[in-house]
């Protein structure tokens, strides 16, 4: 049996489907461009930064922290040549630890689930963690040259995007 959430899927896939005639669209990016941010469900990405469908990559994750596997596959695959990060006000990943993340999977999950270095990478200031993540991503040298990288605070309180890097 399907669950709310299932049936939700159902019913506006349908609607959605109903009328949806973008499926000329390229498998590539129109503007050359993946977006990394957070998971957050109070961040409407398409929206938020303008983006049409068709148009970018969106990466999202625990904290809009990089991923340079889908990083690059967006950019050697497929064509991207600028990174745009957005981490955002009230993440859930200024409120934890390492140690406390562990513990509470393991108190869940079991002992010996996790090795004790698992690295949840949680994040005490924002800021930082932008200008940290943006630097790692210009040392990554399998990344395609002179790739345009950005650093962005995004505001869940009034939807506005700053940028940091």
């Amino acid at each position: 049996m399907a669950t709310d959430n299932q049936q939700n899927l159902i019913s506006k896939n349908k609607e959605y489907a109903s009328t949806f005639n973008q499926g000329h669209l390229a498998l590539p990016p129109a503007k050359k461009y993946v977006v990394v941010t957070c998971m957050d469900a109070r961040i409407d990405t398409a929206r938020a930064f303008g983006i049409d469908l068709g148009d970018a990559h969106v990466i999202r994750n625990a904290g809009g922290n990089p991923d340079l596997r889908s990083i690059l596959i967006s950019q050697h695959l497929l064509g991207t040549r600028e990174i745009i990060l957005v981490k955002h006000t009230g993440c859930g990943m200024l409120t934890f630890t390492n140690a406390d993340a562990l513990k509470l999977v393991t108190q869940n999950a079991g002992a010996g689930i996790l090795s004790s270095t698992f690295d949840f990478q949680p994040f005490a200031d924002l800021e930082q963690a932008v200008k940290d993540n943006v630097a790692w991503l210009k040392e990554q040298s399998a990344l395609v040259d002179r790739t345009n990288i950005s650093g962005w605070v995004y505001e869940v309180e009034t939807g506005k995007a700053k940028q940091i890097v």
